[in-house]
């Protein structure tokens, strides 16, 4: 029985969400359109279980997650965009159910991802309704946050895990989560979460970067002094190599930290990131980055469409906030690049994929863990650079 209305569901949806345009278009509604299609398929995979799609399993099953897992918003995030895409109600009510079910994750404060969670799903959310709840559930987030910063180290802790290895991990990917902090003030009026963004910012840009704008992944702090124990790596492919993702976050995260603040530091270390990025010897020419920049097996390496993605949607904002013409088109034109390269053949799901946009991202190498598969916030980050380019206008 549960199957039958499950299959009747998704008949509806496809009916609702749908309309075949067999007109000429924008490639970049074109991407929309076979999103929807794609995220037909995948809801309907996931049937009726309460966890949210993460990835692929190494046997070729879909990948579910409950709320705690760090990558639960992403899907509720994606969804969301497409609903400010088409402005379809099915695609408002699919975000609006894949949101909710995050809500406990409020009072989690067992992990620094907060941003990545509740801000992907009830912000977006909460930008494009305007619903008191989420706005209620966002603040309660931040708060929540809020508890893991450590004034003596200038920073929010990232991990709880490897204690015997780590006083005070922090992590190049946290410059992510102070956007919902950024927000939390602005609403709130309450300055501390702007400090808190403020300081785990500056502590970052202190201390996570090489004097080329490489960053390292992992800075581990001691907890009463507040000085560095130590640099290194998780994901990446050694302590002194550059992870692409993290390089990616980087990029994000300071540009973001400029939009909140408009502190001209931030911006140009947002430069200075894009100029590593740009001018890599080991970037291929396409703008996927191999999974790390110093990858011992280049040009055979495992690419990285995540930190692509990442990266182009990152250089879409950046380029709003140069006054020189000419730099703004130059990150264009890169993450234009990027985004075509996205949106072919080669990376871009036309069927199949269990319903995920993405193909070729990678998780965690050096675990083997999530390579060269679908990865969902692979999938939220080139929604939201797609979104980004329609919003600059310009030929494509």
């Amino acid at each position: 029985m549960k199957k039958n209305f499950v299959f009747l569901l998704i008949i509806i949806l496809a009916t609702s969400c749908f309309i075949v345009n067999t007109k000429s278009e924008n490639p970049l509604t074109s991407i929309i359109k076979v999103s929807e299609l794609q995220y037909l398929s995948l809801i309907k995979e996931i049937g009726n279980s309460e966890k949210n799609p993460r990835s692929v399993t190494k046997d070729n099953r879909l990948k579910l997650v409950p709320s705690k897992d760090w990558t639960s918003g992403f899907f509720p995030g994606a969804l969301w965009y497409l609903f400010e895409s088409t402005k379809k109600d099915c695609w408002r009510n699919q975000a609006k159910k894949f949101t909710e079910r995050l809500e406990p994750e409020k009072f989690n404060n067992k992990t620094h991802d907060m941003g990545f969670k509740m801000y992907c799903s009830f912000g977006n959310g909460y930008r494009l309704t305007k619903n008191e709840k989420y706005k209620k559930i966002l603040l309660k987030s931040a708060q929540t946050l809020s508890t893991r910063f450590n004034p003596k180290v200038g920073c929010i802790r990232s991990w709880d895990f490897n204690k015997d290895v780590w006083q005070f991990p922090v992590i190049i990917d946290n410059m992510m989560n102070l956007e919902l902090l950024f927000w939390a003030s602005e609403v709130s009026g309450d300055s501390t979460y702007y400090k808190i963004a403020v300081s785990h910012a500056n502590t970052t840009m202190k201390n996570h970067f090489r004097k080329n704008y490489s960053t390292w992944h992992v800075v581990n702090y001691d907890t009463l002094t507040g000085k560095v124990i130590s640099k290194e790596t998780h994901q990446g492919y050694s302590d002194s190599s550059t992870w692409s993702r993290g390089e990616a976050w980087a990029l994000y995260g300071f540009t973001m930290c400029y939009r909140e603040t408009k502190n001209k530091k931030y911006l140009t270390e947002a430069e200075n990131i894009a100029n590593f990025i740009m001018t890599n010897k080991n970037l291929p020419t396409d703008g996927i980055p191999f999974w790390d920049f110093n990858a011992p097996n280049i040009p055979n390496a495992k690419r990285d469409a995540s930190a692509a993605a990442i990266m182009a949607s990152a250089l879409y904002e950046l380029s709003q906030f140069e006054n020189e013409k000419s730099k703004s088109e130059y990150y264009i034109k890169f993450a234009d690049k990027i985004l075509s390269t996205l949106s072919s053949k080669n990376y871009f799901a036309k069927g199949n994929n269990h319903g995920f946009l993405l193909k070729h991202s990678v998780g965690n190498m050096p675990k083997m863990s999530e390579v060269d598969v679908p990865i969902i916030y692979a999938d939220y980050y080139f929604l939201e650079a797609n979104l980004r380019r329609l919003k600059i206008g310009n030929k494509y």
